[in-house]
C-alpha cells in the first residue's frame, strides 16, 4: 500500500509540474519534450518515455527520456501501433507475449502506451516502458490520460 501511495504522489507531482511547463505554451514538440523529461523524473521504475507522432499514416519517433528508439511504426504494428489501429490505451505487462511486439531495447519487459487525439483524429501516442513485468496498470492509465489531456487541451497540434 505504501508504494501505492508514493507512486500516487509522485503522478500527482508530475501532473501539477506538467501543468507548469505547459502553461501558455501551444507548440506540441516543446510540450512533449518537457512532459517526458517530467514523467521521467518523477515515475519510478520506467526506463523510457516518449512520444509517437502520426505523420503520413504511420508513428514518426518524437521527444524521449531513455535510450534510442525505433524511429517508425506502422499502424498495427507492435504495442504503439496497435494502440492507434484500436484507438485504445495499451496495458501489457509482459511484452514477450504480445505477438509483434517491436522490441527497440531487448530488456524492456513491460509497456502501456495512451492515444493522443486532436479532434476525432489521434496525432500521436503516449509511451513508455519498463524493465519490470506488470509495471502499469490501470491507475496508471488513469494519471497518464490526465497528462495526456493536458497536452491535447494545450497543443496546436495541427502545426506538426
Amino acid at each position: 500500500m505504501e508504494q501505492m501511495l508514493d507512486e500516487k504522489e509522485q503522478m500527482y507531482r508530475a501532473l501539477k509540474k506538467i501543468e507548469i511547463v505547459t502553461k501558455g505554451e501551444s507548440d506540441p514538440i516543446a510540450n512533449m519534450a518537457n512532459t517526458s523529461a517530467v514523467i521521467k523524473e518523477f515515475m519510478s521504475d520506467v526506463s523510457w518515455v516518449g512520444f509517437y507522432i502520426m505523420r503520413n499514416g504511420e508513428l514518426v519517433l518524437g521527444p524521449f527520456q531513455g535510450k534510442s528508439a525505433c524511429k517508425r511504426i506502422k499502424i498495427g504494428k507492435g504495442v504503439c501501433g496497435t494502440c492507434v489501429a484500436e484507438d485504445k490505451t495499451q496495458i501489457v505487462p509482459d511484452v514477450r507475449n504480445f505477438e509483434g511486439h517491436i522490441a527497440c531495447d531487448s530488456s524492456s519487459l513491460s509497456e502501456i502506451v495512451i492515444p493522443i487525439h486532436y479532434g476525432n483524429n489521434i496525432v500521436g501516442v503516449l509511451d513508455l516502458d519498463s524493465y519490470s513485468l506488470d509495471r502499469f496498470n490501470s491507475f496508471h492509465s488513469e494519471e497518464l490520460t490526465k497528462i495526456v489531456k493536458v497536452l491535447e487541451d494545450r497543443c496546436k497540434w495541427d502545426i506538426i
